[in-house]
C-alpha cells in the first residue's frame, strides 16, 4: 500500500541513505545538497518540507510502512499562484514498481481538491523516461520541450515539460 505523510525523524536515515545516490539524484535540482548531511535531513524534515500549497509542499512516500521517497508541490507565486511544479525522488530499491506514478496521482488529487490550483507542471531533464512514463501513466501531457534549458554538472539538457488541469 502507498500513502503520503508527513516526514518523520526517523526517516532522516533513509533520506540521506537515498539522496547521496548518484543514481537518484543524476536528475534532480542541484539546490538539493551532494552530498547530503544529517544537517540537511534535519532541516528537511523539520523546515523544508512545511512550506507549501496542502498541509506540507512534500510528503513522505511510504509503501507498506517503509519510507520510500519524497513527493511535493511547490506553488507558483503571483499571476502563476493557480499553478504548482511536482517533483519527487524514489530510493533505487523501489523503482520501476508504479509506486512513483500512484504517489503522483494522489498528491494531484489532494492537491486539486485542497487548494487553488488549477495546474501542476513536471520539468524533466531529457533521458529521465521513467519520470515520463509516470508522468504520463498519471494523467500528465507533455506540451512542450525546451532545448538545452537545463545546465547541470558540466552537461545541457532538454527540459521536456508535463502538465495536468484540474479539469482533466
Amino acid at each position: 500500500m502507498i500513502t503520503l505523510r508527513d516526514f518523520k525523524v526517523q526517516d532522516a536515515p533513509f533520506i540521506i541513505n537515498t539522496l547521496n545516490d548518484e543514481q537518484v539524484t543524476r536528475f534532480l535540482s542541484s539546490k538539493i545538497p551532494f552530498p547530503y548531511t544529517q544537517a540537511d535531513a534535519n532541516w528537511w524534515i523539520n523546515q523544508g518540507s512545511k512550506n507549501g500549497v496542502v498541509d506540507a509542499t512534500a510528503k513522505a512516500i511510504e509503501v507498506n510502512g517503509q519510507f520510500a521517497g519524497c513527493i511535493g508541490i511547490t506553488p507558483g507565486e503571483f499571476e502563476y499562484s493557480h499553478g504548482g511544479e511536482i517533483g519527487y525522488w524514489l530510493n533505487k530499491a523501489y523503482w520501476g514498481q508504479g509506486i512513483i506514478t500512484r504517489a503522483i496521482e494522489l498528491i494531484c488529487e489532494e492537491a486539486f481538491a485542497q487548494s487553488n490550483l488549477n495546474r501542476i507542471f513536471g520539468a524533466v531533464f531529457a533521458g529521465n523516461t521513467g519520470s515520463m512514463k509516470a508522468l504520463t501513466k498519471s494523467g500528465f501531457e507533455q506540451e512542450a520541450v525546451l532545448k538545452q534549458a537545463i545546465y547541470k554538472n558540466g552537461v545541457f539538457y532538454n527540459n521536456h515539460i508535463f502538465s495536468k488541469l484540474k479539469a482533466d
